[in-house]
């Protein structure tokens, strides 16, 4: 059973910066993708970013638009969400998620939140104008 940790979350005034971590537990083998989600209230749980921790390539929704960088660490089994220009819509509360089921290349199927067995408990991000 892998175990998700997310923190780094916390409150930051739009264009501020935000590290999310999100650390693993030590049964990671069979894991291919970690992905961050996203929930605001009211709304549906959206795809953020994933990663394909072998191959090590990333995909990120378009409304990332260049501000949010996603990268693993092997060594401490742990992923980062790096947002940078933070914006009021960015709000919500951010998941950590993996999936040891087939990996693919369209966003639409990698972002599926069902795609990934294994979540974290959430960290809150809050960006105020």
């Amino acid at each position: 059973q892998v175990q998700l940790v997310e923190s780094g979350g916390g409150s930051v005034q739009a264009g501020g910066s935000l590290r999310l971590s999100c650390a693993a537990s030590d049964a990671t083998a069979s894991i291919n993708d970690m992905a961050w989600f996203r929930q605001a209230p009211g709304k549906e749980r959206e795809g953020v970013a994933i990663i394909n921790i072998r191959a090590n390539w990333t995909r990120y929704a378009e409304y990332v638009n260049g501000r949010f960088t996603m990268s693993h660490d092997n060594a401490k089994k742990t992923v980062y969400l790096q947002m940078n220009s933070l914006k009021p819509e960015d709000t919500g509360m951010y998941y950590c998620a993996a999936s040891s089921r087939y990996s693919g290349s369209a966003w639409s199927f990698m972002a599926a939140p069902s795609r990934y067995q294994y979540w974290g408990l959430g960290t809150q991000v809050t960006v105020s104008s």
